[in-house]
């Protein structure tokens, strides 16, 4: 069976350390694949470093479980938020921090945990930055991919990633009402918000994870359906 990844006879596979360091590697790839595009839409209306500071985060996150790989999922995620915070600058980092620690606090020491626990997990880290930014949904934010993101992953991994991008292309036109970008007022409609853009390519990364475990696991002739 593919490491990362249990199953018990007829459930979902249930999600290790492993799976999350694979995650988060996979985001970091991401991130660094997309640094440009983050930085261009962050330059329209906001201080053009999004992709860059978020680039060197992952980066550095990457470093460290590569270092000292943690052993629960709940450490995975609020080692990486420590991380964040302390290497990324401007708003990005005490955000993505706050979401991934908050996260993890939520699962606790637990060796493995669901998908559906991750769901609930991660809305506590969505209700932190929430709170933390004091946005909501529809202020142009990353709350605009990561509110439908939890919703979807209620159902599957794939639907996350599909709620998280639509959030995000939706912010298009909207008007900013938080942030930098707020103070451009009208000038901030027609530019997608480079948060939930790259709060996209996190969730993206997740539910490509899941999908090759998934057909690791098939391949190993386990059975596992798609995630």
């Amino acid at each position: 069976m593919e490491p990362g990844t249990d199953r018990d006879e007829g459930t979902e596979p249930t999600l290790d350390a492993d799976f999350f360091i694979r995650w988060l590697d996979a985001a970091a790839a991401a991130v660094a694949r997309d640094a440009d595009r983050l930085t261009e839409l962050d330059a329209a209306i906001g201080d053009a470093d999004h992709g860059s500071n978020l680039n060197r985060g992952f980066a550095a996150v990457t470093r460290r479980l590569t270092e000292k790989p943690p052993n629960a999922p709940g450490a995975v995620l609020t080692g990486a938020g420590r991380t964040l915070i302390s290497s990324v600058g401007g708003a990005s980092g005490p955000l993505y921090g706050t979401l991934l620690r908050r996260a993890g606090k939520e699962l606790g020491d637990a060796p493995r945990v669901s998908r559906v626990q991750l769901a609930e997990a991660l809305r506590s880290g969505v209700g932190a930055v929430a709170e933390l930014g004091g946005a909501g949904g529809g202020d142009k934010t990353m709350l605009d991919a990561l509110q439908p993101a939890v919703e979807g992953l209620t159902r599957s991994f794939g639907a996350a990633a599909t709620a998280a991008e639509e959030g995000a292309l939706a912010t298009v036109p909207l008007r900013a009402r938080r942030g930098r970008a707020a103070y451009l007022g009208d000038r901030s409609i027609g530019h997608q918000d480079p948060g939930a853009a790259s709060s996209a390519l996190l969730i993206g990364a997740l539910a490509d994870t899941a999908t090759r475990a998934a057909d690791d696991d098939g391949h190993r002739g386990n059975g596992a359906d798609r995630v």
